[in-house]
């Protein structure tokens, strides 16, 4: 049986082993280290599975495919996509998780209470869209929100709406359907007070993720 102090003892050792192997080599990667880290968090779990090298090894293989990477198309993507929004009020940042996200506000996206896609939003789609029909390993994610004005009967569908348009205007650009998540979270997700015309803005809008595995 599996103590806690034994899961504690075996986490302490790979953690340790993961920052001389991070922090030592100089020379690895960004997509080294990302597959690495992967990998140690992995092992980690297979430890607690299992205390057999089987396990361990299981774990390691989980945590290297399922990690993230910012390569050098990711930081170009995301070059060019902050000059694609410059001035529409778009963020564009790096998750701490190695994503490329997009947080688009609504007044250049959607008109109040619909879901068809406006003309400021298009050029930002064309130029996401651009060069991921080469980029087999990048994934998209669509999440729609909106303010706390009316009812979650109406917010709830209405998000999901304007994240499912943004899809299928980027299938109709070639990015393939199956390489493209949806959700939409209606008002749960605020990222400003609702309590000011100007939080509400904020909070009525789209995120968009690109994120990149590591090559197993």
């Amino acid at each position: 049986m599996i103590t806690q102090t034994s899961v504690l003892t075996h986490m302490g050792v790979l953690v340790s082993a993961a920052a001389v192997l991070l922090t030592g080599c100089a020379t690895a990667t960004q997509e080294q280290k990302g597959a690495g880290t992967g990998a140690v968090i992995g092992a980690v779990a297979g430890q607690i599975l299992g205390r057999d090298s089987k396990s361990t090894a299981i774990g390691a293989g989980l945590g290297a495919l399922g990690g993230y990477i910012w390569s050098k198309n990711m930081e170009d993507k995301k070059r060019a996509m902050e000059q694609a929004t410059a001035g529409t009020g778009t963020v564009v940042t790096q998750t701490a998780d190695n994503q490329l996200k997009l947080s688009i506000p609504n007044d250049i996206s959607f008109d109040t209470g619909r879901a068809d896609i406006k003309a400021n939003l298009r050029p930002i789609l064309d130029q996401f869209a651009q060069g991921l029909s080469q980029q087999p390993s990048m994934e998209v994610r669509i999440v729609g929100h909106t303010d706390n004005t009316g009812s979650d009967a109406i917010n709830n569908p209405l998000s999901v709406n304007r994240a499912q348009s943004a899809r299928d205007y980027l299938m109709a650009r070639g990015v393939s359907s199956a390489r493209i998540a949806i959700d939409g979270r209606g008002s749960r997700e605020p990222i400003a007070d609702n309590g000011s015309a100007d939080g509400r803005a904020r909070n009525r809008r789209i995120d968009i993720f690109l994120a990149e595995r590591g090559q197993k």
